[in-house]
């Protein structure tokens, strides 16, 4: 790549939702320990990375959130630079589609996708594995994000393993007004006697090899949902029970909830019946990100 050319790509940051959720523990440092399945959904931010310049220049679509170092795309192109050895010089524009405080890594998704669009415009000097070990540093659920897929993650979310492809479903996805912070809904775990959940994921695991949706959607769960016990997810669940969904689970701290579908038909009634109680979306499951298109820019 020339001095005086730099190269541009716009890149899908994917959404995810949690199949199940539990909390095995806490590390000496204070950190929580996960077992949760992951799965990448197709409601996506987007990510544009344009090289050239001086240093790191962010925008947002959403003027609420910060667009400095506190932002996590901002993050993970300093640490992308600093471990390529590269010096800044890019422009990050983020259209933001995701939404907030809901459970679905919105901020994880967009660093993850500056990650990979900028080692592909770098033509690729660091190995996934670095760039893994470098999400790591960013949020416990930017390492998946960079995989992308089914995933089974433990330890603070950084150990994945790869789980059979999610059936073909189609999901419903209500965000009520209320957000939750995740630093509160860690508190409301850590505060909640007994143990909220000693479930096991096996059941839900077979399904997944079996290729059976209704056996998905049959063993959902989601430590938070108990602990945080939100009144607007309840609401939310309650209503979505009239269109006899698979399953129905809030995803991650919340407080989105989503419900699985045999057809789109059926996902997008519910979407429409529900507008009334927060936002809705109807989206897919989808597999590991591809590689960008790259464009050459004067």
């Amino acid at each position: 790549m020339s001095d005086d050319i730099g190269r541009s790509c716009a890149i899908d940051a994917p959404a995810k939702i949690n199949l199940t959720l539990d909390i095995t523990g806490r590390r000496a440092d204070g950190y929580h320990l996960l077992r949760t399945v992951m799965q990448t959904v197709d409601l996506c931010d987007t990510v544009t990375l344009i090289t050239g310049g001086e240093g790191i220049r962010l925008t947002l679509s959403d003027a609420d959130l910060p667009a400095d170092e506190r932002n996590t795309a901002w993050k993970a192109a300093a640490l992308f630079y600093e471990a390529a050895e590269i010096d800044p010089a890019v422009d990050i524009l983020i259209e933001k589609r995701i939404p907030q405080q809901a459970g679905m890594a919105g901020g994880s998704a967009d660093a993850a996708a500056v990650l990979r669009g900028l080692n592909a415009l770098y033509d690729e000097p660091l190995t996934e594995s670095v760039l893994v070990m470098l999400a790591e540093k960013i949020g416990a659920d930017v390492p998946f994000c960079v995989l992308g897929g089914t995933m089974l993650a433990t330890g603070i979310g950084e150990e994945l393993s790869p789980l059979p492809a999610m059936p073909p479903v189609w999901i419903t996805v209500v965000k009520p007004p209320v957000g939750v912070s995740t630093a509160d809904a860690y508190a409301a775990v850590d505060s909640a006697e007994p143990v909220l959940h000693s479930e096991s994921e096996d059941a839900l695991l077979a399904a997944l090899a079996a290729g059976d949706a209704a056996g998905v959607g049959a063993h959902l769960f989601n430590v938070f949902d108990d602990a945080l016990a939100i009144p607007a997810v309840a609401l939310v669940k309650a209503a979505m029970a009239a269109y006899r969904p698979l399953g129905c689970q809030m995803t991650g701290s919340g407080s989105a909830v989503f419900a699985l579908f045999d057809s789109e038909e059926q996902a997008q009634e519910a979407a429409d019946g529900l507008a009334t109680l927060g936002e809705t979306f109807v989206c897919r499951p989808i597999g590991a990100p591809t590689a960008p298109l790259i464009f050459e820019t004067e």
